[in-house]
Order: C-alpha cells, then sequence, then structure tokens
C-alpha cells in the first residue's frame, strides 16, 4: 500500500521557520517527481515546490527565496525548510508524488504562522 505521511507542521510566528518532512512507503519514488502543495482555508490547492527525479527544482512565487525542497532518495523523503514565514503561509500542506499527474497524496499537515 502506498502511503505518503507528512510531519513538521506547527504554530510559529512570523519570520520564524519550520521544516516539513514527507515518507513515501509501499514503493520507490526514486523516479517520480515529488511536490508540496498547500491550500488555505476558501483558497484553491497551489503548488508550492517541486522536484524532479533527476533533481530539477519548482518553486512557486511567493515562496521563491523564503522555501527550500529538497529529497533523500535513500530514504524516500522529501523536505520542505520554510523560512521567513508569514501569516500568508498559513494552510494545510500536502506532499504529492507522480510520473506524470501527482498520483499519490498524503492526508497533509498544518501550519500555522501568527503575526
Amino acid at each position: 500500500q502506498v502511503q505518503l505521511v507528512e510531519s513538521g507542521g506547527g504554530l510559529v510566528q512570523a519570520g520564524g521557520s519550520l521544516r516539513l518532512s514527507c515518507v513515501a512507503s509501499g514503493r520507490t519514488f526514486n523516479s517520480y517527481r515529488m511536490g508540496w502543495y498547500r491550500q488555505a482555508p476558501g483558497a484553491q490547492r497551489e503548488l508550492v515546490a517541486a522536484i524532479s527525479s533527476d533533481g530539477k527544482i519548482y518553486y512557486g512565487d511567493s515562496v521563491k527565496g523564503r522555501f527550500t525542497i529538497s529529497r533523500d532518495y535513500a530514504k524516500n523523503r522529501v523536505y520542505l525548510q520554510m523560512n521567513r514565514l508569514n501569516p500568508e503561509d498559513t494552510a494545510v500542506y500536502y506532499c504529492a508524488a507522480g510520473l506524470g499527474t501527482y498520483d499519490y497524496w498524503g492526508q497533509g499537515t498544518q501550519v500555522t504562522v501568527s503575526s
């Protein structure tokens, strides 16, 4: 059974940092593109960052220069380091994996940034 499990969310003050982690199980994801999405209340889900199987990286405009995505192929993990957080970053953050479209999703982890 394929599972993606996120961790590392929480409550942080504006200007602070959090590191999200996603562990994948049930298969090897080395050939998959991994992504982090977020969804704020009343908003559409948006792609925050993604990393391809060969290490190509994408960032959404709102997080460029503040967030860093990385992956550990041996551990089947992907990380999202989030710095200089602001209240607009408050959302549920989801880990996703796919070859073309994102086929696998985690359950999400809440990130709340207080002003």
